[in-house]
């Protein structure tokens, strides 16, 4: 085991709510039409905020729900593929932000899995010993990279973000095993955010398209396919069968992807809580807004092992098994 502790968790979430049947008054599409297939009803998105001010009210709650100084952080980690912009980096932005004038900041992107990619990086540099306490938030505004127009890929994704509080501990807790993989080859599966080449030598400028675009069956099938494969390995390695897993923390994706899941290990559905009934798809911020509603709601409790499970855009896959 690889000993070190959550010591907090936290979630912000825009208020503006939008439904499915907000929906259908911009597009030809249901509540009907969506829920079966998504397992979505709602998601959140953003007024005026950008993800930097997702990102920082977490961390202020973070700290808060700690007691911890802001100057207490070594190292500010965010998990984003939704930026406010590539530079200054978020981490740099939420540092800034709360004052964190000890901590070092830089930004991951593992698109769906950064949760998980994130956390293992964050967990790397506790259990090294030459950091102590650091944050890790994943935080998301994927409403500015979502056309509207599109019923295919709108109806899926909403803005929110979560993070949490690691630091060194003798308890006997921590991560226990990982498994973390990719599938560059099946990349094109899930695209968003292209540049246009405006290069002023280039012979032919290449197309600007920031908007999301998804094999929506491609991704289905890897993810009930490799995803099983790649959680198997993360409970070898951490020594632990699926049924001691208390609870399975996975991205929120898709309902009828945890319903796989589940079977496929053959767990009950309780083991696999869900929210994106209420958030939809969040990327790299849905298990840490997952994690801390059942935290708050007194279902992951001390000692309880829990696996993390991540995947999408790259493609890549992450699991993780922790004693919390």
């Amino acid at each position: 085991m690889e000993k070190m502790k959550i010591a907090a968790t936290a979630r912000e979430i825009p208020e503006r709510v939008v439904s499915n049947d907000d929906l259908a008054e911009l597009m030809e599409t249901s509540d009907e039409w969506i829920y079966p297939r998504t397992g979505i009803h709602n998601r959140h998105v953003v007024d005026n905020e950008n993800t930097s001010d997702l990102a920082t009210g977490v961390a202020k709650k973070l700290l808060k729900e700690a007691g911890w100084d802001a100057n207490d952080l070594d190292f500010i980690i965010v998990s984003t593929m939704s930026p406010d912009a590539l530079s200054p980096h978020t981490s740099a932005i939420v540092q800034g932000n709360i004052g964190a004038e000890n901590a070092f900041a830089f930004d991951l992107n593992a698109a769906c899995s950064g949760f998980v990619y994130g956390m293992s990086v964050a967990s790397s540099f506790i259990t090294s010993g030459r950091y102590q306490k650091g944050m890790f938030i994943g935080a998301e505004v994927l409403s500015k990279l979502v056309d509207w127009k599109d019923r295919t890929v709108s109806v899926l994704f909403g803005d929110g973000a979560g993070g949490v509080l690691l630091q060194s501990t003798d308890e006997d807790k921590g991560l226990l095993g990982e498994e973390l993989q990719a599938f560059g080859d099946r990349g094109e599966a899930i695209l968003t955010g292209r540049f246009a080449n405006k290069n002023a030598f280039a012979g032919e400028i290449s197309p600007l398209d920031p908007y999301f675009h998804q094999d929506g069956r491609g991704v289905y099938s890897f993810a009930t396919r490799e995803v099983p494969k790649v959680l198997d390995k993360a409970l070898a390695k951490a020594g632990v069968a699926a049924d001691d897993v208390d609870l399975y923390i996975a991205h929120q994706a898709n309902h009828r992807i945890i319903e796989s899941m589940a079977k496929n290990f053959g767990q009950p559905m309780e083991k696999f809580p869900t929210n994106m009934e209420e958030y939809g798809n969040t990327s790299a911020a849905s298990p840490a807004i997952l994690l801390d509603e059942l935290v708050r709601d007194g279902k992951v409790k001390p000692g309880m092992t829990v696996a993390f499970v991540g995947f999408g855009g790259g493609l890549v896959i992450g699991a993780q098994i922790w004693k919390v």
